[in-house]
């Protein structure tokens, strides 16, 4: 059996941002690794410079996600003073810069916590539950709308800890194949600690979970 520890996402407004620069910052469908692993290092208290505990608790989890409810994208607008040229050189004159962000997205996220893992269930339980710095879906101006912290659960894979969690179905997104029936694409989310604004690519596999009779 693996354990999991359980999370949920949910909040007026949500934005997980991908690759982007400063006059456009558009929003994943879905929380990306990267934020995911900042969104937990804020709970645990691990300063943003620590690459050491930050690499410690990348190497602790493999992260899934499952789209609950279908957001719906929109634009806000601001003005960006000093934004970066393609050469690297900040702008003369203010940009108008326009920002995504999801509304009313509902997600379920599983933490499999890997074998020898630095940050354990328990050690993440507790920072869920008491988090040393405010949590937020993304960005500042996305609070969350419910505790993070759904539970700790034991399966045999997160297929069946889905079948666990209601809704039990919508759109999974894995950094493991799943039994059947999956799609793959690579996303440019793993944060590379000590490289300012540099990623890595991983490949996730997509895949409706249907709803089903577990009793």
């Amino acid at each position: 059996m693996k354990t999991f520890v359980v999370l949920k996402l949910q909040g007026v407004m949500q934005a997980w941002g991908g690759h982007t620069y400063e006059d456009f910052r558009h929003s994943e469908l879905i929380p990306t690794r990267s934020a995911l692993l900042g969104l937990l290092a804020a709970c645990l208290g691990i300063d943003r410079n620590d690459n050491k505990q930050l690499e410690a608790l990348a190497a602790s989890v493999l992260i899934v996600v499952r789209m609950d409810r279908e957001p719906l994208r929109i634009t806000d607008f601001h003005t960006v003073m000093d934004a970066r040229k393609v050469d690297g050189k900040p702008r003369e004159f203010p940009v108008v810069s326009q920002r995504e962000y999801l509304c009313d997205a509902g997600y379920t996220v599983l933490l499999e916590i890997r074998e020898n893992a630095v940050y354990d269930a328990d050690a993440l339980r507790q920072a869920l539950e008491k988090p040393v710095y405010t949590p937020f879906l993304g960005r500042r101006s996305c609070p969350i709308s419910r505790p993070l912290l759904e539970g700790v659960i034991e399966a045999t894979d997160f297929e069946a800890a889905f079948d666990l969690i209601e809704p039990r179905k919508g759109l999974v997104y894995s950094e493991q194949k799943p039994s059947s029936g999956a799609t793959s694409y690579r996303l440019r989310d793993i944060p590379l600690y000590g490289r300012k604004r540099q990623f890595a690519s991983r490949q996730l596999y997509i895949h409706t979970q249907e709803d089903r009779d577990v009793s």
